[in-house]
């Protein structure tokens, strides 16, 4: 067993502090304070003038939400705002659709025409699979967990290849359909809703309806590998209440080779501080063999150095050769004792305080 000094249930309720409170029903959920925000905008303005609501709205959505938390005002004496602050991020989202950049890929592709980019993800969601899922973080479980056909990245190790690199799998369902998914596992007593895939990315536009048409009082789990375009970011922005994130690499050159993306490492390290500064987040990062010192080291200084020492960091040692990993030698084989032993020497030599594995 590693010898590190392992997360206790203080550490995870301090770095999740909010979260547990919406489990609770405490409080509300983001996405629900997001549809309490007027905008003043016509929804048929034009882009420019509605990413300038935008902006506004997110500033009267953060002072709602610490009004909220303070406990100043409660979430039932505010109106439903028409058009909502959520209103103005589904359309932005509908109106991305027209030339995809969605994620740092920006494919531009109408994928209201049926075209569709690097991801090979049209228009309508197509979910391989939705269930309650017991094997994710202990505080997410149990978790209604939707896998969304298609993914950003082309990982030749991915565990889920069926899933991410066939876009067409799956069953194709709306925003209402999903929304009446999330109503009635809420009645289950599951914990969260948890967007994954693949990755959820090429479907904000319909994670972002399906929740403006649910009321019911349920954290959001944004479960992604973090390739969003800084437009994507800001969509996302106020409606999740976790990252669960996955950092991958601590290489351009590792990502380019193992994934097929271009500029890993400037874009990832941005949108975990984005997501960092708007919401709570749990980061997985999965140890790769032969990959601690080039990747595992390089990725948990930087969480403690520009995050802080107490972030909830998932330190996962489950990595088996799928996909086409027996085509790269040195990650043709489990991770050993002795890398994961490494990773978690390292955890503590940074001082990361909110360990799991």
């Amino acid at each position: 067993m590693w010898n590190i000094r392992r997360s206790t249930d203080e550490d995870t309720v301090k770095s999740l502090e909010r979260y547990f409170s919406v489990v609770k029903n405490n409080l509300p959920a983001k996405f629900r304070i997001c549809k309490r925000v007027p905008i003043e905008a016509d929804l048929d303005s034009e882009t420019n003038k509605l990413w300038k609501s935008h902006q506004e709205g997110l500033k009267k959505f953060e002072n709602l939400l610490h009004k909220i938390d303070e406990e100043e005002v409660e979430l039932n004496e505010i109106s439903l705002a028409d058009p909502s602050l959520l209103d103005l991020k589904s359309e932005i989202g509908r109106r991305i659709l027209e030339s995809c950049h969605f994620c740092e890929r920006r494919c531009n592709v109408n994928r209201n025409k049926n075209n569709t980019g690097v991801c090979g993800v049209g228009k309508t969601a197509r979910i391989a699979s939705e269930f309650i899922h017991h094997g994710e973080e202990p505080e997410l479980v149990p978790s209604y967990t939707i896998f969304f056909s298609g993914c950003t990245f082309k990982c030749q190790f991915c565990q889920n290849w069926n899933i991410s690199q066939n876009p067409k799998s799956g069953i194709e369902y709306s925003p209402n359909e999903i929304s009446s998914k999330i109503e009635e596992k809420k009645r289950k007593n599951v914990k969260n809703v948890n967007w994954v895939g693949g990755d959820p990315t090429p479907n904000l536009h319909n994670v972002l309806s399906s929740l403006n048409k649910c009321e019911t009082n349920l954290p959001s789990v944004w479960n992604s590998n973090m390739y969003l375009s800084e437009e994507g970011m800001k969509l996302l922005s106020g409606t999740q209440d976790i990252y669960l994130t996955d950092f991958k690499y601590g290489s351009n050159e590792c990502a380019l080779k193992y994934s097929k993306v271009p500029d890993y490492w400037e874009i990832i390290s941005r949108n975990h501080k984005k997501a960092f500064s708007n919401s709570e987040i749990i980061i997985r990062h999965l140890v790769l063999p032969k990959h601690v010192e080039c990747c595992t080291k390089k990725i948990l200084k930087w969480i403690e150095e520009e995050l802080g020492p107490h972030t909830r960091v998932n330190l996962m040692g489950q990595y088996r050769p799928a996909g086409k990993a027996s085509e790269y030698s040195e990650i043709s084989r489990p991770v050993s004792k002795e890398e994961m032993d490494r990773a978690f020497q390292i955890a503590e030599e940074v001082g990361l305080k909110n360990v799991i594995g």
